[in-house]
């Protein structure tokens, strides 16, 4: 395996600027996701890091190597799509061994076989090897594609999307797989999402990107209570932040210069309203099964937070709503510590 380093990248698509000033290290053996939505720039930065596209500026290095104008073939990389991409006519052992077999490697059938049945148990397939790829189920499907990335051994594994095309519970059993795989190798994995349980299941590090620029990188936990401003607290987060003015719901004291308050379930305190003392109304308990959404509205502004499926709040019902600890962010949107922090 081997380290990425990404120094000052730049690139544009005619009058589109899709990456700019990108600097980001991934350590030889970590896996590191980057989340954003569509136009972001995820996408673009995998295909330069694998030499589909060439930076307008900055330098790319793996493993110690200047590989910023290598053609793709050269820089030892394996590349997941968010599509299968197998080969109908053949078999799972072929599509595992095709790419073993090209003229650069001319590795022995013995080897070729050995090497496609121990990714073939890795990713849990070899008992599929006689079939054809078309006889596959979607999830057997993407482990193919994944085994025949890991077969030739790469230094580094980009990842676009792979689990977005399957459906919820196949996507959060490959999640698992994925990340079971890349331990067991030590592998350095450099992956790309819009999906935040992806990225707060699997990643060492995330790096949120928007319009081009990583605008923060760190832990799950880090990226999800430290967020550097509103674009970072919104991309994390089951149901999403609660963005407030300041004044709405008594904060214990803002810091000054804030302009909106960030609230997530665990930054309110919830409970039925008496003596008058309502600050909110609920508008809809949504249940969910192990636990529900609570719908709230505070004059014209509405609120989601998590509670118990046992929760004795209905519709119409009365709240006293209090924030604890919540997050403050100025008028351009950046964090400010303080308050009741």
């Amino acid at each position: 395996m081997a380290e990425i380093l990404i120094g000052g990248v730049s690139k544009a698509f005619k009058d589109h600027q899709a990456i700019e000033g990108l600097d980001l290290r991934i350590a030889d053996g970590e896996f590191v996701v980057l989340l954003g939505p569509t136009g972001a720039g995820k996408t673009t930065t995998l295909r330069l890091v694998a030499g589909l596209e060439k930076p307008d500026a900055g330098s790319i290095h793996i493993g110690g190597r200047d590989v910023t104008r290598l053609d793709p073939a050269s820089r030892d990389v394996a590349f997941v799509f968010q599509q299968y991409s197998l080969y109908p006519h053949l078999s799972v052992f072929e599509n595992l061994a095709f790419p073993l077999r090209l003229p650069s490697r001319k590795m022995p059938k013995e080897q070729i076989r050995r090497r496609v049945e121990e990714v073939a148990k890795l990713v849990r397939i070899h008992h599929k090897l006689d079939n054809k790829s078309t006889k596959l189920s979607g999830g057997e499907m993407q482990r193919v594609a994944i085994g025949r990335a890991l077969v030739r051994k790469p230094s580094i594994f980009l990842m676009d999307e792979p689990l977005s095309s399957l459906d919820a519970k196949l996507r959060a059993e490959l999640r698992l797989e994925l990340k079971r795989i890349q331990s067991e190798l030590g592998a350095t994995v450099l992956y790309v999402t819009h999906d935040q349980i992806e990225a707060m299941t699997m990643a060492d590090r995330i790096g949120i990107l928007a319009e081009g620029r990583l605008v923060q990188i760190g832990t799950p936990r880090a990226i999800y209570m430290e967020p550097a401003n509103l674009h970072v607290a919104a991309r994390l987060g089951q149901p999403a932040i609660n963005l407030l003015p300041v004044g709405l719901l008594p904060d214990g004291g803002a810091p000054a210069g804030a302009k909106t308050v960030g609230a997530r379930t665990e930054h309110l305190s919830i409970e039925k309203a008496a003596n008058g003392a309502a600050a909110g109304l609920v508008d809809w308990v949504e249940h969910l099964g192990d636990q529900n959404h609570l719908h709230l509205t505070v004059g014209d502004t509405r609120l989601i937070t998590l509670t118990d499926p046992d929760t004795p709040l209905r519709k119409g019902d009365p709240v006293a709503i209090r924030l604890r600890n919540p997050l403050f962010f100025d008028g351009a949107g950046n964090r400010i510590l303080g308050g009741t922090q």
